[in-house]
């Protein structure tokens, strides 16, 4: 049975579930041709994104029913971004066209999904640490 969630489990899926339906609204709208982006836009990364949008606000929900189960979810979305970024960081290293701004926001994500791993990875270590209340 799960915990109650605790204020950092609260804020982590909260902060993970906003920015995966931002990941969906941005990312769906380029997709349709609701909008221009404005900068060359490499269309797998696009897609792998808005896909991952949904997984972002599944992590969400996981880490508000468990750290731990929080914490591999935005492990394993923390790797997957940290791969995607390292794909397009060799291609702008080779001469092929990346956007600046792509890589900011891989970038971003990366570092998010890492940040939030280490948070609830914290926070399930440190529930973990805790005795049971007595009675």
């Amino acid at each position: 049975m799960a915990t109650k969630p605790s204020w950092i489990r609260r804020g982590a899926g909260l902060v993970a579930t906003l920015f995966g339906a931002v990941t969906i609204f941005a990312g769906g709208r380029i997709l349709l041709g609701l909008a221009d982006a404005g900068y060359y836009v490499l269309r797998p990364v696009l897609v792998f994104n808005t896909v991952m949008g949904a997984a972002y606000v599944l992590a969400g929900l996981a880490a508000w029913r468990s750290a731990r189960a929080g914490a591999m979810s935005a492990g394993v979305i923390a790797l997957l971004n940290l791969g995607v970024l390292v794909t397009i960081l060799a291609r702008h290293t080779g001469g092929g066209a990346v956007a600046n701004e792509t890589l900011a926001a891989m970038t971003l994500r990366t570092v998010v999904w890492a940040a939030l791993f280490f948070v609830l990875l914290w926070e399930h270590g440190r529930r973990a640490a805790t005795p049971p209340p007595a009675g």
